[in-house]
């Protein structure tokens, strides 16, 4: 390790379930290291990052403000889960007083990402497919702000890009959640990313006061960045760029911003960077001129795996043969961040640290084992087999409408297929646990919205077929007729099997899917726990 790590864990540790590996990055307060499960079964995900916090070890007062940090994060992701947001799959505290250096840490267990977007952009050249990346930091924006949080330190270092190429915010050790029109956040932050307003804010008890359009001025740092290769402000350094953004508030210098820029981008940027917060772009507003924006910059390809997938606002769907319940258009779905993903997993688990001394449990102090996974919403004694229950439960949460329940897609799942990873129905053209037909599967198995470019081949596995049922339930729920008496759920599992339009069309359950419904409708009951309905 060639340089000091804030926290330093030797490879081979043993977390809960994984297995410590080799370091990939460390700030002033934590760092984070590769991990492989540790208990050598084939559930994913296989790999993760596991970021350790020292909330253990510091001093009273360093304890203090890192457990701070730790709790924002962790309560961050625990509550929100958004398709451009870095997953958290569990959070652990060391129990191992036999090495004091790491007792009474927090690990959070994270989605892997492949590298940061600061490290893309040192590359040489800096990637071409600079607008669709900025695409999707601004929905990650969206998703947050709509969410009632402010990320607080948006800046390329806490952008992550995925193996394929997609985009994740994270870092959110200093995002708060908004109490009314402002938010409270420690007083750390990046200066070439602050706003003028808050360079020398007032800090009291509760930290800064900072607002929603504190993040839009760093998006628009980040996007000059990204397109240009230098910050909008002028300054070798981040001391004479802060001089020269408070100059540029008070009225004394003007905004300058690089001839590179595209010309598309140039009246974004400017929305973003204005000298007060009220004449700032809201992130909707900002989020459909971006997507304008990427849509009318030619993106060239970046090397594989790193190329991100680019957005189809208006896709041609599949016409033909098969079953007409999926044939239909995302339009709207790739315009919301309403329809996610689950990501990546099966079970979360804790465990002894065989081999380290010591022991792991949640920060919640309670076990999150696969078994009782979402024990709120989804009953354990009903015969959900554990390894989906993770799957069935962030799904409908990524959903976020109240009719898509952890319940109504359990019961889906047991009458579609009995919960058979492996059914293969080929008179139907359908496979797998929710019975996909491979050409409508390529529409719905991205968990960003865009389509496959090949239509897949069985077999799907529950972690493609589950969150995309729940992509689907969630596009249709909108679209049935709001005078019909049927129950909602029902009439939900209807217009999987058939189509939204012919549920409509007969005023509720077509005479042919009732006794499919009458099932979903049982398991519904059955899976359901007293007061979760």
């Amino acid at each position: 390790m060639s340089e000091r790590y804030a926290v330093t864990v030797p490879q081979g540790y043993r977390v809960g379930g994984w297995e410590v590996r080799e370091p990939i990055a460390t700030g002033a307060f934590g760092s984070v290291y590769a991990a492989r499960r540790a208990d050598g079964g084939d559930t994913p995900p296989r790999t993760a990052a596991l970021k350790f916090l020292p909330t253990g070890t510091a001093t009273p007062r360093q304890l203090s403000h890192l457990r701070d940090l730790a709790e924002r994060e962790v309560e961050l992701l625990r509550r929100l889960h958004r398709p451009r947001l870095i997953r958290m799959y569990e959070a652990l505290v060391v129990d191992d007083p036999g090495h004091p250096a790491l007792d009474g840490a927090t690990v959070l267990v994270l989605e892997r990402a492949e590298r940061s977007l600061a490290g893309l952009l040192a590359d040489e050249p800096r990637p071409g497919a600079g607008p669709e990346l900025l695409a999707q930091i601004c929905e990650g924006l969206a998703q947050l702000h709509g969410a009632g949080w402010v990320h607080g330190d948006l800046k390329p270092a806490n952008v992550l890009v995925m193996a394929d190429g997609s985009v994740r915010l994270g870092d959110f050790n200093m995002a708060a959640e908004l109490d009314g029109t402002h938010a409270y956040t420690p007083a750390f932050a990046t200066p070439d990313y602050t706003p003028p307003e808050l360079l020398w804010s007032r800090i009291d008890e509760r930290g800064r006061r900072i607002r929603p359009s504190a993040d839009i001025w760093a998006f628009g740092v980040v996007a000059h960045l990204v397109l240009t290769g230098t910050f909008p402000l002028p300054g070798a350094t981040p001391a004479l760029r802060r001089q020269a953004a408070t100059l540029y508030a008070r009225g004394s210098e003007e905004l300058r911003l690089s001839a590179g820029l595209p010309d598309a981008w140039r009246d974004i940027v400017r929305a973003c960077l204005t000298r007060t917060h009220e004449e700032r772009v809201g992130v909707e507003d900002l989020l459909r001129r971006v997507r304008q924006a990427a849509g009318r910059t030619r993106a060239s390809r970046l090397p594989r795996p790193l190329r991100p997938p680019l957005r189809r606002l208006r896709p041609r769907m599949p016409r033909g043969r098969g079953r007409s319940r999926r044939a239909v258009t995302v339009a709207a779905a790739l315009a919301t961040a309403a329809v996610a993903a689950v990501g990546y997993g099966l079970g979360v688990r804790t465990g002894d640290l065989s081999g380290s001394g010591g022991r792991a449990a949640t920060a919640s102090g309670t076990d999150a084992a696969a078994a009782t996974y979402g024990a709120d919403v989804l009953r354990t004694d009903r015969g959900v087999p554990p390894a989906y229950r993770l799957l069935i439960v962030r799904t409908a949460q990524d959903c976020g409408r109240p009719v898509v329940t952890p319940a109504l897609i359990a019961a889906m799942l047991k009458v579609e297929s009995d919960f058979d990873p492996n059914l293969a129905d080929p008179a139907r053209d359908e496979y797998g646990i929710a019975r996909w037909t491979p050409r409508v599967l390529r529409w719905w198995m991205h968990e960003d919205g865009t389509p496959g470019e090949t239509v897949p081949e069985p077999p799907f596995p529950p972690a493609e077929s589950i969150p995309a049922m729940g992509r689907y339930l969630c596009w249709i729920e909108p679209r049935l007729d709001t005078h019909l008496t049927d129950d909602r759920g029902v009439l939900l599992a209807a217009a999987y099997r058939t189509s939204y339009r012919k549920v409509n069309e007969a005023g509720g359950v077509p005479p042919k899917y009732r006794s499919y419904t009458t099932r979903v409708a049982h398991y519904v009951e059955r899976y359901t726990p007293p007061g979760a309905g």
